[in-house]
């Protein structure tokens, strides 16, 4: 999937395209045929950069419903011929999640719109997903015979239809066909729920990689072979150097993590850091001047996951370096500085900003760190980022650091995050969104009576009014 193109943050599509709040209160007051556009455009060109742990579809699918908007525009984008050329689940799936979503709400049209897809669009396992939540088992079982007819009945047919059985994300759907009336669909089913069990116990029971009884110099060659093949796996090796390195094993591994191989050298400085051995800060040091790339961010996260206060003081020492033995020294500090290293931390996300944008991924740290240490001096920073990340989880940093660093949080940012795509979020606008704004009272109302909002936002909303307020 291509990295999505994001309109201005100042567009109401771009707003639309982050999630914000605002791109909400912007559609709703914008003529409704250019909200509509704008809406669908986001629904079918999926704007999320990471669209496996962003949230957008409930967000997405409440504005449908706000906007009385209809579905011709997903139809027509589910049963295009490119679903049958582009069978990457991204192309479909936010889509599919709205309807999900909508039909949750009652909306009839989104249902039979999931059931038709379901059983013939090239992303059905999704469309099933949806209606396992949602669909009656009337409805699940007439989804039965199209389902099954996509595999073949030869051995390799039924290879696949096994490992999808095992592999379903919600099984209802499965389960309620293997005891279907029907004997040939629920003999199929059974059958190929059993060979699924079979293939995960063998897949468990299958050893691989170190065993015990390996040696330190056995468990560098693992990792090594782990470089060859374009596989890291330093991290693990580390985790079995641990199990199988004794005292007299130090000197060798000290000189691989001085100059051995590339993955003997990534092992050799993750087991080091992780065991606070008293040499590895100046290993690491070294490893960043002469290293590889991925010796280098070997030696930077492994540097990044120590706890010790000699860690700590170090990076203050290191946290003007021009290199990313710097930025990981800011973000130390970000995570496990005091007080007085307030400037430090701010002097690394304005760089950080400055540098590399306000989606750089060294922001989450660095911004969690501000909170974390109260820099109110951050906060014209934090809201920079805030109004311009394409991350709705960044963003979401950005708002718990704005309310812990911002005293005009509460009656301005934390609103309109109540609209917010991000639940956590809107849980933390609903104990900061100063009531005394009628938009506030009356969306806080409207997420304590939404079956479809998650626990902890209706839990926060009930912190702020009285239960008998919840009443819409």
């Amino acid at each position: 999937m291509f990295d999505p193109v994001i309109a201005p943050s100042g567009t109401l599509l771009g707003l639309l395209q982050r999630g914000r709040g605002d791109g909400t209160l912007h559609a709703l007051t914008a003529p409704r045929a250019e909200a509509l556009a704008a809406l669908n455009h986001c629904v079918l060109r999926d704007p999320r950069h990471d669209w496996q742990v962003e949230n957008r579809s409930l967000y997405y699918a409440r504005l449908y419903l706000d906007l009385h908007g209809g579905l011709d525009a997903i139809e027509a984008h589910l049963f295009d011929p490119e679903d049958v050329l582009d069978t990457d689940e991204s192309r479909t799936g936010l889509a599919l999640a709205v309807l999900g979503h909508l039909a949750s709400y009652g909306r009839r049209d989104a249902l039979e719109l999931l059931r038709r897809y379901a059983a013939h669009g090239t992303n059905w396992a999704w469309a099933l997903d949806e209606l396992a939540l949602r669909d009656d088992d009337a409805g699940l079982r007439a989804l039965a015979a199209p389902v099954l007819a996509r595999f073949a009945t030869d051995a390799e047919g039924e290879a696949e239809l096994a490992a999808t059985v095992r592999d379903a994300f919600e099984p209802r759907p499965w389960r309620l066909w293997a005891d279907d009336p029907r004997a040939s669909i629920a003999t199929r089913v059974r059958a190929a729920h059993e060979a699924g069990c079979f293939d995960r116990w063998q897949r468990q029971m299958r050893p691989g990689g170190p065993r015990p009884g390996w040696s330190v110099q056995a468990v560098f060659a693992w990792a090594q072979q782990g470089v060859e093949r374009g596989a890291a796996l330093h991290v693990p090796a580390a985790r079995c150097l641990a199990a199988v390195a004794g005292p007299e094993d130090r000197p060798e591994i000290v000189r691989a993590a001085e100059d051995g191989p590339e993955g003997a050298r990534c092992t050799a400085l993750r087991y080091l850091a992780d065991s606070n051995d008293p040499d590895v800060l100046e290993l690491i040091e070294g490893a960043v001047a002469t290293g590889s790339t991925a010796v280098v961010e070997a030696a930077v996260d492994a540097f990044e996951r120590m706890r010790s206060l000699t860690a700590v003081d170090r990076a203050r020492g290191w946290a003007r370096r021009p290199d990313p033995l710097g930025a990981a020294a800011g973000r130390v500090l970000a995570c496990r500085g005091g007080a007085r290293d307030r400037d430090l931390v701010l002097a690394a996300l304005r760089e950080a900003v400055r540098g590399e944008g306000p989606d750089a991924p060294t922001l989450w740290t660095l911004v969690d760190g501000a909170g974390r240490l109260g820099i109110t001096c951050a906060a014209p920073v934090l809201r920079h980022v805030y109004r311009e990340t394409a991350s709705s989880h960044l963003r979401g940093r950005a708002a718990r650091a704005l309310a812990a660093t911002d005293p005009s949080f509460g009656t301005g940012f934390a609103v309109e995050c109540l609209w917010d795509c991000e639940e956590s979020t809107r849980e933390i606008a609903a104990r900061h969104a100063e009531t005394g704004d009628t938009r506030v009272v009356e969306r806080l109302r409207r997420l304590a009576a939404d079956p479809a909002e998650e626990a902890e936002v209706q839990t926060a909303v009930r912190s702020r009014i009285g239960p008998e307020e919840t009443a819409v």
